[in-house]
């Protein structure tokens, strides 16, 4: 029974030490603290580590976190200077500092500062409109946590970061928004694509420009280059003429070469013969072995006697074929022709000189040449009588 009794108390005495070694022993992990109250009166904050206390005269409080926190606020219905009111969604980094007044300073620092955070919201958002909040976040957020920081001081707390983690207009603005931003954005396209097609059309016309100047640097000397050789082929046809001496039945036969010309046009109803025919046909039947008195008859080219319609006289300078009253072609003779008429026998017995010695010294190798002339001649001769019988009767 003894023994019994003995135990009993041992054990009790085991169990009596065991909780005051645990009432008096308090392990602190790092980064946290505790207060100790003696009586009800704070006494002193335990660091991490082992610590000592009295048991049951000393009231341990419970940890408090030494370490930086995150606290995140829901959406705080904030109105803007322009009256519309927005949710702000915040963000605070804290970090207690003094845990006596972190305790005993304030009851719940972090409702405080949730307070005070939307207070100061309201008053920093209120001061501007709706367009500067959404582009002003780093401004309200250095407001922000210098005015925490200040207040939250005395509760041994130190605001390390505040951060507008969101900002949410009313719908209407938001579409509102939206259409500003779409016209925006096409308004910016409009001018951009009227930038393109306004350059396009300056690079076009500055081609077109530079095109039609080389085009016409190009005509220009096209037109130099075509007038400078024709100016050296006359001057060297010019040449030829003086340097071989060309005598009047070739000037005659180029003269008669132009004569089919004149009768090509198309609609002819009044057509001039030149006088000169009558000398070029006298120099050419010169060269042809013909008789040299000075007369050349212009073969007929219609029916009718002399001076019957489609006949040209080789003594007539000018002739031209008007209708007379009855209805039938006659030739005219102006007095320019007759003055010229008058002159001619000098200036034909001087070509038939000359026509009779060029004959002399190229009778040998101008056989073939006459009868192409011969046959050149009554073409033209042929010609010259149908254009007589289809002028005007």
């Amino acid at each position: 029974m003894d023994a019994i009794v003995g135990l009993v108390i041992a054990v009790i005495v085991v169990v009596l030490m065991f909780i005051f070694v645990v009432k008096t022993v308090r392990i602190v992990p790092q980064a946290r603290a505790r207060n100790i109250e003696r009586f009800g009166r704070y006494r002193k904050t335990l660091e991490p580590g082992m610590n000592f206390i009295i048991p049951f005269v000393d009231r341990v409080k419970p940890l408090i976190d030494l370490r930086e926190q995150v606290v995140a606020f829901k959406g705080q219905p904030v109105i803007t200077e322009d009256n519309l009111v927005v949710l702000i969604d915040t963000v605070l980094f804290f970090q207690v500092t003094d845990p006596r007044a972190a305790d005993y300073e304030i009851v719940d620092y972090i409702q405080a500062i949730e307070q005070l955070t939307a207070t100061m919201l309201r008053s920093v958002i209120g001061s501007m409109d709706l367009e500067q909040t959404l582009t002003s976040r780093d401004r309200i957020n250095n407001m922000l946590r210098g005015v925490l920081d200040e207040a939250s001081g005395k509760w041994g707390i130190r605001v390390t970061r505040v951060e507008i983690k969101a900002i949410d207009p009313p719908k209407s603005v938001v579409d509102a928004m939206e259409k500003q931003m779409r016209a925006e954005r096409e308004k910016r396209a409009a001018i951009l694509t009227a930038e393109g097609v306004r350059q396009s059309k300056i690079l076009t016309a500055e081609g077109e420009k530079q095109s039609n100047i080389l085009r016409a640097e190009g005509d220009k000397q096209s037109q130099i280059l075509r007038s400078e050789g024709q100016a050296q082929a006359i001057g060297t046809v010019f040449q030829a003429v003086h340097h071989h001496d060309a005598d009047s039945k070739v000037l005659a036969y180029q003269y008669l070469q132009t004569l089919p010309q004149l009768a090509q046009a198309e609609g002819n109803t009044f057509w001039v013969i030149p006088s000169e025919v009558t000398t070029a046909l006298k120099t050419l039947s010169t060269a042809f072995g013909g008789d040299n008195t000075g007369q050349a008859a212009v073969p007929q080219a219609g029916q009718g006697g002399p001076g019957g319609p489609g006949q040209v006289t080789g003594g007539a300078a000018s002739a031209a074929l008007p209708g007379d009253a009855d209805g039938r072609p006659s030739l005219a003779a102006d007095g320019d022709t007759a003055r010229a008429r008058a002159a001619a026998p000098e200036k034909e017995a001087a070509k038939e000189a000359a026509a009779d010695e060029l004959a002399a010294r190229e009778a040998a190798h101008t056989r073939d040449e006459l009868a192409q002339v011969e046959q050149e001649v009554a073409a033209v001769e042929r010609q010259v009588a149908e254009a007589e019988r289809l002028g005007p009767r």
